[in-house]
């Protein structure tokens, strides 16, 4: 079981990683991104954003402060969920699509992560250490 939980939180929280690297190396694609959907200081949003990802998915891989770490991440989903994945203001049927299962990922993960942050502590930890 321990292997198993170890396996998930290296893919679970590896995801995380990954995306907080790519805000930090295609930083022009995703600033523009977020200005076309008028959020406010696009440029600070995107690298903010990035930092709770990497932090997030680190400490979920890791272990360390992997409460707040998971916190992090529901923050970030469900606030980006809302104002860069709201499908419902979208003028194209294509942009609607795609919005659309971004807005559903972001909240399945958001409901994932917040499974694993309100799970016993001593469950967790005599499982991850």
């Amino acid at each position: 079981m321990e292997l198993l939980f170890l396996l998930g939180r290296v893919l679970f929280g590896g995801y995380f990683i990954l995306m907080g690297i790519n805000h930090f190396k295609n930083p022009a694609g995703l600033i523009a991104y977020a200005n076309s959907k008028k959020l406010p200081y696009p440029k600070a949003s995107v690298y903010i954003s990035g930092l709770m990802l990497f932090l997030g998915g680190l400490g979920v891989v890791t272990g360390a402060f992997y409460v707040t770490a998971l916190w992090l991440l529901v923050i970030f989903l469900l606030v980006s969920a809302f104002s860069m994945h709201n499908y419902w203001k979208a003028s194209t049927t294509e942009a609607k699509t795609a919005d659309k299962a971004s807005f559903q990922r972001n909240l399945a993960l958001a409901g994932a992560s917040l499974m694993l942050a309100t799970m016993q502590a001593e469950w967790i930890y005599s499982v991850m250490f």
